[in-house]
C-alpha cells in the first residue's frame, strides 16, 4: 500500500462577535521538508520553521489569487539572512543563510533562535496583482525570537493589533516532530471583553510545540488561544512546502543578465577549463539547472 503524505493543515475562523480572525497552522511536514531541502541544524530547523509556518499563515489573507507575501529577517546573528514566501493559499518556501547555525541552548535548555539571528530588522513586502507598486514595511527585531517579531511588525508598522505563537520542536535525529503556529489578529473596533480574555488566553500558547507534539488538533488549540470567547471555524486548508522553480524561470533569470555579462561568465568558465555552460541553484529547494552556451545566446 502507498504510505499516504503527511500534510500540513490550516485552520481559519473568527470570533462571533466580529473582533478578531484566528488562524491555526499545523506545520510539520512543511518544516520537515525543509529540513530535507536544506539540511538544518537544530537551531536553524526552529528559527526557519517558525519564519515559514508565520509566513503561511499571513499568506492567505492576501485579497488575491496571484498575490505573493514575503518576509525577510536580517540579522547579526550566524543565522544569516532568513526569507520566506507565501502564496494566496498559503503554499510557503524558504530559506536560511547559514543552515548550519546552532548555538548553545538556553539555560532552560530550549533552542536560542534569538542568539542565531541576532538584532537587525524583519521586513514584509506584499505583491499585489495589479497594484503599481509593493507594498511594503520594515521594523527593528524586538527579540530574534520570530512570533514576538511578526507580533511587533504588525502592532508598529500597519497598527494592527496580533498575537502570535510560533513553536518547532526537533527530535534527536534532526527531524521536526511538532510544529505550527496561532496567528490572532483584532480587527477595528474590538469589544473591550474580547481583549481582556485573549490578553488572559495568551499565556496558554507559551508552550505551542508541546499542544502539537501531544496530538492537539487545529479545533482544540483554536478552542485553546480563545477560551470562553465564541468563534466559529470557516474552512481548513492543506498547505505545503512548494517551490515555483523550474527550468524555464531560470532560464529567464539567466537571459536577464544580458549578453554582455552572460558572455563573461561563460569565458570564465573556459579561462578555468569547463565546459562554456552556466548552472544556476534554486536557493528554495537546491534544484540545480545547467544552461550551455548555445540554450543562453
Amino acid at each position: 500500500m502507498k504510505e499516504q503524505k503527511e500534510q500540513s493543515l490550516m485552520l481559519r475562523g473568527m470570533t462571533r462577535d466580529g473582533s478578531a480572525r484566528v488562524t491555526v497552522l499545523n506545520s510539520r511536514a512543511i518544516v520537515n521538508q525543509a529540513i530535507a531541502y536544506h539540511k538544518t541544524a537544530p537551531t536553524a530547523t526552529a528559527a526557519l520553521g517558525r519564519l515559514l509556518t508565520a509566513t503561511s499563515m499571513i499568506g492567505v489573507m492576501l485579497p488575491e489569487k496571484n498575490d505573493t507575501v514575503t518576509i525577510t529577517i536580517t540579522g547579526n546573528g550566524e543565522a544569516g539572512r532568513l526569507l520566506c514566501v507565501s502564496d494566496y493559499y498559503g503554499n510557503v518556501r524558504g530559506y536560511i543563510q547559514n543552515p548550519l547555525v546552532d548555538p548553545p541552548r538556553k539555560s532552560n535548555g530550549k533552542l536560542d533562535v534569538g542568539a542565531a539571528i541576532g538584532q537587525g530588522s524583519i521586513s514584509l513586502v506584499r505583491q499585489i496583482e495589479g497594484a503599481d507598486m509593493p507594498q511594503s514595511g520594515t521594523v527593528p527585531l524586538v527579540s530574534g525570537e520570530i512570533a514576538e517579531d511578526i507580533a511587533s511588525y504588525f502592532a508598529n508598522s500597519e497598527q494592527l493589533p496580533t498575537v502570535c505563537a510560533l513553536g518547532v520542536l526537533v527530535d534527536v535525529d534532526y527531524t521536526c516532530l511538532a510544529a505550527g503556529g496561532v496567528l490572532i489578529q483584532l480587527l477595528p473596533f474590538a469589544a473591550e471583553e474580547t481583549i481582556t480574555l485573549l490578553e488572559r488566553n495568551v499565556k496558554e500558547l507559551a508552550n505551542l510545540s508541546d499542544c502539537f507534539r501531544r496530538g492537539m488538533s487545529n479545533m482544540e488549540i483554536a478552542e485553546l488561544a480563545l477560551r470562553d470567547i465564541p468563534f466559529d471555524p470557516f474552512d481548513e486548508l492543506e498547505v505545503e512546502y512548494r517551490c515555483t522553480c523550474g527550468r524555464k524561470r531560470m532560464h529567464e533569470t539567466l537571459r536577464s543578465l544580458g549578453e554582455k555579462q552572460l558572455r563573461e561568465l561563460l569565458d570564465e568558465q573556459e579561462a578555468e577549463g569547463k565546459p562554456r555552460e552556466l548552472e544556476i541553484c534554486c536557493r528554495f529547494c537546491d534544484s540545480r539547472y545547467t544552461f550551455h552556451e548555445k540554450d543562453l545566446l
